[in-house]
């Protein structure tokens, strides 16, 4: 069980390049209706990247703030829960507690994890911090996507309840610690490729990886 916040936002222009963006969110405290491209009134300003079925709710861990800040300090300000663009925060799950294809409960919805955040050059102009972005994905402080399997809605105060999981499934930070992995055995990216609630996307990258693997051994 977790403890979340919940956040959604508009969209606003970047500070320097004037680029929209949908990063900016706000902290809700009121009742939200989850659909299955995610919360009702939320939005996303390049629908080619953001949002869609496999990219519905973005979760962040808030443990991970801490360690931005440390690492750099000029935006440690503003890196509280809810900037860097999630829709939920919360102090009590990061990449070691979800597995792939989890379903779990949150008011009256279920959600499924299904990949991890990729995180592109807006972190590094929303906070005006070069290398924030690449920090991110170097250390796997991604935080992670859900698709919306059951719509419903969402109250403040709800919490995250594990539902169910996939028999022998991998948590999201050794699927991404795989993924890193200079070369990775062929029999983890297979059983990875596999794995049920997996998003399409990363499923296909998963795979394509695999098989040059296969032809450059």
């Amino acid at each position: 069980m977790a403890n979340v916040s919940l956040f959604i936002g508009g969209i606003r222009p970047l500070p320097e390049s004037g680029r929209p963006t949908g990063i900016y969110k706000q902290p809700v405290d009121t009742a939200l209706e989850l659909g299955p491209e995610g919360f009702v009134g939320d939005q996303q300003a390049d629908r080619r990247v953001h949002g869609g079925p496999e990219k519905a709710v973005h979760l962040y861990p808030a443990t991970h703030y801490a360690r931005l800040a440390a690492q750099f300090p000029d935006a440690a300000s503003e890196l509280v829960a809810g900037s860097l663009g999630e829709n939920i925060s919360t102090p009590d799950l990061d990449e070691t507690a979800v597995h792939i294809g989890d379903i779990w409960q949150l008011g009256s919805a279920r959600l499924q994890v299904c990949q991890p955040r990729n995180p592109c050059w807006k972190i590094d102009e929303r906070f005006a911090c070069d290398g924030m972005a690449a920090f991110i994905a170097e250390h796997r402080l991604t935080g992670w996507y859900w698709r919306v399997v059951t719509p419903g809605r969402v109250t403040p105060g709800d919490r995250l309840e594990l539902h169910s999981r996939p028999a022998d499934s991998v948590s999201l930070a050794e699927a991404m610690q795989l993924w890193q992995s200079h070369r990775p055995s062929a029999e983890a990216l297979e059983k990875l490729a596999s794995a049920p609630g997996l998003a399409s996307q990363w499923q296909q990258k998963i795979q394509q990886r695999l098989n040059w693997l296969q032809q450059n051994p």
